[in-house]
């Protein structure tokens, strides 16, 4: 593993691959962050519930933020590179050349954004096989998994995709390929969306069940037969033409990566809180929730034994930390949702406009605004009578259900700020009590959790927690003292 034997003076550069954009961090041997640097990323909707995006595009924005976190730096120092990313499908030809996937054969837009829900009739007549490889996530299958994406592909895109693809890649993978040159996957990615096991390999009677046999036939060579547990070192590391496009010495490790999530889960679970009074000092990392919350939430738990949760994916072996099964519940499109909330209301352009008057974002003000229209009850009981139904994009976790939808009870007929600061409050509240749900699915298959911990943009947000830590904390299920510890990456 990387970060054995390491000298004094070392540095590491991570790069983080999210859905809106590429984020670069310069940390040293004790982990100290040192430089960090962001960059957008172009996102395409060709039409409702496809998302597509672009590896060129993604690439070149990692040049973009790595050249700028080593700026003024001793680059002979530098010791390994790592990346995380979302768990999006790219697909190249035999050539390494971006190949479309889209009905406009624009091969620049070549991935399949996690979020993407076209596959729709594809997952369903996966799950409808009842495959013994549904127990490991959850019992259904969900859309936002490679399997149905694959799928899609061979059934739309025949000729000007599927036939001529030589790799698929999860997004992490492709990252490290394109830094190494070396196409192992990591056993995360593997494990997590594309129904490989890291006790027994792939599955050939699932891939001839739903129809893509052909992985069987050429020994899974477009989708990986080569498999490295995170943090692996990859060949023999950074490529010249890779550390020319990244402005990083050649040859410097590489590590097997990790989906985003997963990196920011194996940062809080493995978190040392000695000697902060925290209530979770001295309590195993198996009583560790680690929720990851940016665009889209996610709930990381371990334990020693595998653990079926109906609903929530996983049990997944040593996908995330060694020796220890994961599972995975989440919440489609979280952020993505609050935004949607927020700026598709009325008195938003109201809102905006005072924001910038203090130099604020528009949710420190909306915090702020809400603290003032209060009464003398605490802040959460504003909602009363306004409720959200969070699954505008559907439910993950645990009804496993794509086909939900989202609903507001209790509309009035205004529309000024105080309104819009209420139905952001019961929106933030909905995803909380989303949360809820999940922790009680898992509590109620074996977990035991206590604790939670809060990563990604959202946990920036003071409401966001307060608001977890107030609904967690009171579902009478037991009496079990509940705390939020909060890691704001």
């Amino acid at each position: 593993m990387l970060g054995e034997d390491q000298e004094p003076g070392s540095y590491y550069v991570g790069v983080d691959v999210g859905t809106g954009s590429v984020r670069a961090a310069l940390v040293d041997q004790k982990g100290v962050l040192l430089a960090f640097a962001d960059q957008p990323i172009y996102k395409w909707e060709p039409q409702f519930n496809h998302h597509e995006q672009s590896s060129e595009d993604i690439w070149t924005a990692c040049c973009v933020v790595t050249k700028k976190v080593v700026q003024g730096i001793d680059l002979n120092q530098i010791r390994g590179l790592g990346f995380d990313a979302t768990c999006s499908l790219v697909v190249l030809d035999k050539q390494f050349h971006p190949l479309p996937v889209n009905f406009e054969g624009d091969s620049h837009r070549n991935i399949i954004m996690w979020l993407d829900h076209r596959a729709v009739s594809q997952v369903h007549r996966i799950n409808e096989t009842k495959h013994s490889v549904l127990q490991y996530v959850g019992g259904v299958m969900s859309v936002e998994m490679q399997a149905p994406k694959l799928l899609w592909l061979k059934e739309n895109l025949r000729e000007t995709c599927w036939d001529k693809a030589g790799h698929f890649f999860d997004l992490p993978d492709f990252l490290s390929w394109k830094a190494t040159g070396v196409t192992a996957r990591s056993l995360c990615s593997l494990v997590c969306k594309w129904t490989y096991s890291a006790e027994r390999g792939w599955d050939d009677s699932f891939w001839k069940m739903i129809g893509l046999e052909d992985f069987v036939a050429d020994n899974y060579s477009k989708i990986g037969n080569q498999v490295l547990p995170p943090g692996a070192s990859l060949g023999n590391g950074l490529t010249p033409e890779a550390a020319k496009d990244l402005g990083l010495p050649a040859g410097i490790a590489v590590a097997a990566s990790l989906i985003d999530a997963h990196a920011g889960g194996l940062g809080v679970i493995g978190a040392d809180v000695r000697g902060h009074g925290l209530a979770c000092e001295g309590q195993p990392v198996t009583s560790r929730l680690a929720v990851i919350c940016g665009t889209s939430s996610c709930h990381m738990g371990i334990s020693k034994d595998p653990i079926f949760v109906p609903g929530v994916w996983g049990p997944y072996f040593s996908a995330m930390v060694p020796g220890f099964w994961l599972n995975e519940g989440g919440q489609s499109v979280t952020g993505k949702l609050i935004d949607h909330m927020v700026q598709g209301h009325a008195a938003f352009p109201e809102l905006q406009a005072k924001a910038t008057a203090r130099c604020q974002s528009v949710y420190a003000y909306l915090n702020s605004h809400l603290d003032l229209i209060k009464k003398a009850q605490p802040v959460g009981f504003l909602t009363v009578d306004l409720h959200v139904w969070p699954d505008f994009h559907g439910n993950r976790s645990p009804l496993a259900d794509l086909t939900l939808k989202g609903m507001v009870t209790g509309l009035k007929l205004s529309q000024d700020l105080d309104n819009l600061a209420i139905l952001y409050l019961a929106t933030v509240q909905a995803i909380a009590f989303g949360t809820r749900l999940i922790i009680e699915a898992m509590q109620g298959a074996g977990h035991s959790i206590s604790t939670l911990f809060l990563c990604g943009g959202l946990s920036k947000n003071p409401l966001f927690v307060q608001m977890h830590a107030d609904i967690t904390g009171g579902n009478g299920k037991n009496e079990q003292s509940w705390e939020s510890c909060v890691s704001q990456t």
